[in-house]
C-alpha cells in the first residue's frame, strides 16, 4: 500500500552543514561609564576631560547601533583611538593599593582602557566560534529530525529495516571523509556560505572560490540531489572543494524541497539561482561568459527542466527573462532521470511511492511538462530546442537508484533533434560511487577528469596546470570505501 508519509530510501546526502555566517550581534543601548573615556592619543588634554561629563562632545563617546541588515557599526567621534597591546587587568592597579595621582594616574587609566578594549575583542572572537558551534549543533538537530522522518517509513517492514541498517553502516564507513569535508565547509576562507539570491525560503547559495585570483575563472552552477525531498546546497561541498582546487568557481544552489514546495517551485528557485550567478558572478572573480550548469540525481532533473523552460521562455513572446540559455556553455547531468513516465514505477519499487511522487510532480497531468526527454521531441518546440547548449550526461552502469538507461535514452533523444549530446558510462559504478566514494578515494577520478577537461578545453594554460596538478588527497581508507560500496543501499 502507498504510504503518503514515506520518504525515499534510495538517496541519502552527505551530512548536513550550516550556511550561516558568524556575526557579532550586539543590542543597541547606551554604554554606562563611571569615568570619562579619555582620548588615549592626547594625554595632555586629560585635566580638562576629568571635569567634563562622560557624554560631552569632547569625550570619546562610543555608540553601538544595530541596523536592519543585521550588521553593526562602532561609531566613535572623529578622534583616532589607539589601542595598546593586551595587558592583564591586574597590571592596571597599584600593587600596594595606594592612590595614584598625576601622570601615573592617567598612565594607569590608559592601561585599563587598552585592557578592556583587548578583552572585548577577544570576547567577540570567542563569540564567533561559539556561534559557529551553535550553528553546527542546529544542523545536527535538523539532520536528526530528517532521520527520524525517514525512520517512520523504514520501520514498516523487514525490507526497510535492513535498508536502514545498511544506510547507517554506509554513513559510518564514510564518516572520516564527512568530517574533513565539514571542517573545510565551516572554516575555509574560500567558502562563501548562505548568499541570498531570492526572496523565497531557502533561496541561498554557497560559493567555492579558488585561492588563485589572477583573472576571471570558469563557473559551475550546481543543483544538488536529494530525491526532491532532502536536497541541500551543502551536499555539493566535496565537489566544490575539489573543482575550486582546479581554479573553477562552484555555486551550489539551494531550493525548496517537498513538501515546502513542488517541482514548479524547485525549478523556479533553480532558475533564480542561475540568474544570480549569471548576473553577479563577476563580483566574485567569475567569468560570466564561461558558466556551466550541472545537476546530480534529482538535481540533474531539476537543472534540465530549468534549462529547457528557460529556452522555451526565450522563444515566447512577451516573456521577460533575467538570464539566457546562451550564457550556459554546457550542461552536465550526473546520474539523473529525465523521463518521469519511465521512472514512476521504478521509484515506487525503490520506496518513493507513487502517491508522494505524483504529489511532488503536481499530478499525472504534469509528468510530460517535467520530462525533458519527452519535451525535446515536441515539434512545436523545435526553435527552443535548437538553442540548447551541449549536453553531457554521466552515469554508472551499476546505478540501481536511477537506471543508466535514463541518461542513454535522453542523450539519444537530444541527438535525434539536432542537439549536441553524449552519455558517458562508468563501468561498475553505483549511484553514489561517482559522486562520493570516488572523490573520497583521492588520486585519479575519471568523471572529475572528464568534467575538468570540458571546462578547460579552450584554455591551454589551465590544461597545462591540470597536467601537473598534484593528486587529490585520500579522505577515506580503501578498505572502508570497498565496504561502503558493498553495503550501500543505493
Amino acid at each position: 500500500m502507498d504510504n503518503p508519509h514515506c520518504l525515499p530510501s534510495f538517496f541519502l546526502p552527505t551530512p548536513l552543514f550550516n550556511d550561516q555566517h558568524c556575526r557579532a550581534h550586539i543590542s543597541c543601548r547606551p554604554l554606562k561609564m563611571n569615568h570619562p573615556i579619555l582620548p588615549i592619543s592626547s594625554p595632555s588634554a586629560s585635566s580638562a576631560m576629568v571635569a567634563a561629563s562622560p557624554f560631552t562632545a569632547n569625550a570619546a563617546t562610543m555608540l553601538i547601533q544595530e541596523h536592519h541588515d543585521e550588521t553593526t557599526r562602532l561609531l566613535i567621534d572623529d578622534r583616532a583611538v589607539e589601542t595598546k597591546p593586551f595587558l592583564p587587568r591586574a597590571s592596571s592597579y597599584n600593587s600596594t593599593g595606594t592612590a595614584v595621582n598625576g601622570s601615573s594616574f592617567y598612565q594607569q587609566r590608559r592601561r585599563r582602557i587598552a585592557s578592556d578594549t583587548s578583552l572585548q575583542s577577544l570576547t567577540m572572537d570567542g563569540g564567533c566560534r561559539s556561534e559557529s558551534l551553535a550553528h553546527a549543533a542546529s544542523d545536527t538537530f535538523l539532520l536528526t529530525r530528517l532521520g527520524f522522518k525517514l525512520l517512520r517509513c523504514l520501520v514498516v517492514g523487514y525490507r526497510w529495516i535492513t535498508r536502514f541498517l545498511a544506510l547507517g553502516c554506509y554513513a559510518l564507513l564514510l564518516m572520516p571523509g564527512f568530517f574533513q569535508v565539514g571542517y573545510y565547509y565551516y572554516f575555509s576562507s574560500q567558502v562563501r556560505r548562505g548568499i541570498v539570491y531570492g526572496d523565497q525560503p531557502r533561496n541561498r547559495l554557497d560559493l567555492y572560490l579558488p585561492k588563485n585570483s589572477d583573472g576571471p575563472k570558469p563557473v559551475v552552477a550546481f543543483i544538488t540531489g536529494g530525491a526532491w525531498i532532502i536536497g541541500y546546497k551543502a551536499w555539493g561541498s566535496l565537489l566544490g572543494q575539489q573543482l575550486s582546487e582546479r581554479d573553477i568557481i562552484v555555486a551550489c544552489i539551494d531550493y525548496r524541497n517537498f513538501p515546502q514546495g513542488t517541482i514548479s517551485d524547485m525549478v523556479n528557485d533553480a532558475s533564480q539561482g542561475v540568474s544570480f550567478v549569471c548576473n553577479n558572478i563577476a563580483e566574485y572573480g567569475g567569468d560570466p561568459n564561461r558558466i556551466y550548469l550541472m545537476g546530480q540525481s534529482a538535481g540533474a532533473h531539476i537543472a534540465a527542466c530549468t534549462l529547457l523552460e528557460q529556452a522555451i521562455k526565450e522563444c515566447g513572446e512577451g516573456e521577460s527573462t533575467s538570464w539566457s540559455v546562451s550564457q550556459i556553455k554546457a550542461y552536465f547531468g550526473l546520474s539523473g532521470g529525465y523521463n518521469l513516465f519511465n521512472l514512476t514505477d521504478h521509484f515506487h519499487g525503490r520506496g518513493l511511492y507513487r502517491s508522494i511522487f505524483l504529489s511532488i510532480m503536481e499530478g499525472e497531468q504534469s509528468l510530460r511538462r517535467y520530462s525533458p526527454e519527452v519535451m525535446v521531441q515536441d515539434p512545436n518546440l523545435k526553435a527552443a530546442i535548437a538553442g540548447l547548449p551541449p549536453i553531457i550526461l554521466f552515469h554508472g552502469t551499476a546505478d540501481y537508484s536511477i537506471p543508466p538507461d535514463a541518461s542513454k535514452s535522453f542523450a539519444e533523444a537530444l541527438q535525434r533533434v539536432g542537439v549536441k549530446a553524449e552519455s558517458i558510462m562508468y563501468e561498475g559504478k553505483t549511484h553514489t560511487d561517482i559522486f562520493l566514494q570516488d572523490p573520497m578515494r583521492g588520486g585519479q577520478d575519471d568523471m572529475f577528469d572528464d568534467i575538468v577537461a570540458v571546462i578547460h578545453a579552450n584554455d591551454p594554460e589551465a590544461l597545462a596546470k591540470d597536467a601537473v596538478a598534484p593528486p587529490r588527497k585520500r579522505l577515506v581508507p580503501e578498505f572502508m570505501l570497498k565496504m561502503a560500496h558493498a553495503v550501500s543501499p543505493f
